[in-house]
């Protein structure tokens, strides 16, 4: 899993570092707007990729005694952090470049750059986007591509997947605007493109928020996994009855499990012992991301969370 999120990511900051260049060389040279909304957006996407490794690498730290449970959310963090600054900084100067182009004219020349520039760009964009999507499609399964993205705990490959597929759709609005422009002699087209831009990257940017709040606020394991859990420790005669199960994602590779049950009465404390021991080594087993199982012994009460 990391070594997948890193090969999309390293091929998306490499991508994106190119493309930046390149299309603010074209937009000083052309004058455009909407190009450079588009460098903007690469070159905001670049910094992101290198957030996104950051953050990877600061989530496999080891576990310490002021973070007894690991570093794991670092990465849920700056994935947050990422979508911040796609709103603020992408959205945000993309919108306001717009807007100062429409109160602002200002006229275009050597087009055929825009387009050779627009044209590389998509190429670069849709193989990185590619790479990302297929290493999305392995970890969605048959789910549809929403609910996957919503019940996704490494949220690094669908910000990547996010970001590619609103440069994009952002390539072929500045492609319309800086053609309109050509074609009708009007820049107004290419200050509408980099407002439009601006407003993709925003959208993007708070579906990404919401998705990642989640993970970062703490998400459980998904309801599968809980109710194999549930089932293994139904399994046991020592157990009388499964109170709850909560469960929390420390990290994408990480799940913490916490049960309560009701042990018979009549069980010895060695027996129990055995029991627990057992419990333990057959949810890490059937569930490799449980690092952290705590069985608590509790008398039976109703379960205060549905679906636990």
């Amino acid at each position: 899993m990391a070594s997948s999120s890193k090969k999309v990511i390293y091929a998306a900051l490499l991508g994106n570092s190119l493309i930046a260049l390149t299309k603010f060389i074209a937009a000083a040279v052309t004058g455009s707007s909407a190009m450079l909304s588009e460098g903007i957006h690469s070159a905001v996407d670049t910094g992101n990729q290198m957030l996104l490794l950051y953050g990877l690498h600061r989530a496999k730290k080891p576990a310490d005694a002021l973070f007894p449970f690991g570093y794991g959310k670092e990465v849920y963090f700056w994935s947050f952090v990422v979508a911040i600054l796609i709103f603020a900084v992408g959205a945000g100067v993309s919108v306001y470049e717009g807007i100062h182009r429409l109160g602002h004219p200002r006229s275009m020349e050597n087009f055929n750059v825009s387009y050779i520039v627009l044209g590389l760009a998509v190429l670069f964009e849709g193989a990185t986007w590619l790479i990302a999507l297929k290493a999305f499609s392995k970890t969605k399964g048959r789910r549809s591509y929403i609910e996957a993205v919503h019940r996704e705990k490494n949220p690094s490959i669908f910000v990547v997947l996010f970001e590619d597929s609103a440069a994009l759709l952002g390539l072929l609005i500045a492609f319309a605007g800086i053609f309109l422009g050509q074609l009708t002699g009007n820049s107004l087209y290419d200050g509408l493109a980099s407002i439009l831009i601006g407003l993709i990257l925003g959208i993007a940017a708070i579906w990404l928020a919401y998705e990642t709040k989640g993970l970062l606020v703490g998400e459980s394991a998904q309801p599968e996994v809980v109710r194999d859990i549930r089932r293994m420790a139904g399994g046991y005669p020592e157990i009388e009855h499964v109170n709850e199960i909560l469960t929390l994602h420390m990290g994408p590779e990480f799940i913490l499990v916490n049960l309560s049950v009701d042990f018979k009465d009549s069980v010895s404390a060695d027996t129990l012992e055995r029991a627990v021991q057992k419990l333990d080594r057959q949810i890490k087993q059937a569930h490799p991301l449980v690092k952290r199982v705590f069985i608590e012994g509790e008398a039976r009460r109703r379960p205060d969370f549905a679906g636990t």
